[in-house]
């Protein structure tokens, strides 16, 4: 394995870190970051057919983390209990790297911490996503088993649950398990995705960049917090609106089974009118209708008015700041086209003012299995 092009990423991230660190905005208390690294090993989720023998052995990741921890009220700290947020890199090694190259990532976090920071052990969850790269897709001839990914480049998707342990006045232990995710979404195929599950531990860093101002003597006993104390959170308020309708538009690009290794691909349309009710700032249910136009149907439906579906669906929304976080079911009121009884949207929404929006979001087939990655847009006038 080549580790040059890594080492290089690395030390290229690390100095993108130093730099955008010192344009961090400070508080009256200080600017508050830390830096993280852990490692992480476990077990495939493999729902292929082809690469069983290949994924026995489990895997290995590396992740380092770059955070931000705001201490200035505004409307990202009061929506989550101020949540750090920042970018991370991640190396891992899943497998033969001439049958899955050497995944590496590189993405945007949040984290939340969901017990108060008085006490010594506080519990974390932390959902990350961004683009993992340096993978060896299918091909007909020098990789024909590789079901799992069919491009070097896939969504990478992580969500982490455990604590930090406070060691001491800088330095936290980390431990907690994970879910990792790489899939195209059908963009290319074959798609079966890589899904990676187990355990993690490290250490992170706090730092607060204050103190080179105040006093940078490396034998001062002049020294500021390191870390910022949390005040609690308060319970989340009211949203300016109870009630809105949401219309949501969304193209997206896909590739049959058939088509794998070959730049034939085909084009798809998504409209969504919702119904969302806001129970305050934070929490929110949706019920809608969905029209769909897959025209990687052709080689089933010659008729193009064939290739469209109806749906309805329900979900709920977590929000925070301009984000939402969506989760959706759904099932169909036409004929499904073979696409299974329902499907799945999980989506990521940003609100650009409280009338317009853009969305990113997975919509499935046949339960879990990925139909297609959906952009779009939406108005919301009411």
């Amino acid at each position: 394995m080549n580790i040059k092009p890594k080492i290089s990423i690395l030390v290229s991230f690390i100095f993108l870190i130093i730099s955008t660190g010192l344009f961090g905005q400070n508080g009256e208390e200080g600017n508050f970051k830390s830096i993280s690294i852990k490692g992480m090993s476990g077990a495939h989720i493999y729902s292929g057919e082809k690469l069983n023998d290949k994924v026995n052995y489990g895997y290995f990741a590396m992740d380092i983390r770059f955070a931000w921890h705001p201490s200035q009220d505004n409307a990202w700290t009061r929506d989550t209990g101020f949540s750090s947020y920042g970018i991370g890199f991640y190396t891992a090694n899943v497998g033969d790297p001439q049958v899955f190259g050497n995944p590496t990532a590189l993405y945007g976090f949040a984290n939340f911490f969901l017990s108060k920071s008085t006490r010594r052990n506080v519990l974390e969850i932390s959902p990350a996503l961004g683009l993992t790269y340096h993978l060896q897709p299918y091909n007909a001839e020098t990789n024909p088993t590789q079901d799992a990914l069919g491009a070097r480049m896939a969504v990478y998707f992580n969500v982490h649950f455990g604590a930090a342990y406070k060691l001491t006045r800088e330095m936290d232990i980390l431990y907690g398990i994970d879910f990792t995710h790489y899939s195209n979404g059908r963009t290319f195929t074959p798609n079966y995705g890589l899904n990676l599950f187990g355990f993690n531990a490290g250490m992170r860093y706090n730092f607060n960049l204050l103190q080179k101002k105040i006093d940078a003597d490396p034998y001062t006993t002049n020294v500021v917090p390191a870390r910022f104390e949390r005040p609690e959170r308060p319970a989340s308020t009211k949203n300016d609106f109870s009630n809105s309708i949401d219309l949501y538009g969304a193209i997206g690009t896909v590739q049959n089974e058939e088509n794998a290794g070959t730049d034939l691909r085909y084009g798809t349309f998504t409209v969504v009118l919702d119904y969302r009710h806001y129970f305050n700032r934070m929490h929110g249910v949706t019920g809608g209708l969905d029209y769909f136009f897959d025209n990687s149907l052709a080689s089933n439906y010659p008729d193009t008015a064939d290739r469209y579906i109806l749906a309805a669906h329900a979900g709920y929304d977590f929000m925070f700041w301009r984000l939402a976080i969506r989760a959706q079911m759904g099932t169909y009121l036409t004929d499904d086209r073979g696409k299974g009884n329902f499907f799945i949207r999980p989506a990521i929404q940003y609100d650009f003012s409280k009338r317009f929006f853009a969305q990113l979001g997975l919509k499935t087939k046949n339960g879990a299995a990925a139909d297609w990655i959906e952009f779009g847009v939406g108005w919301r006038p009411f």
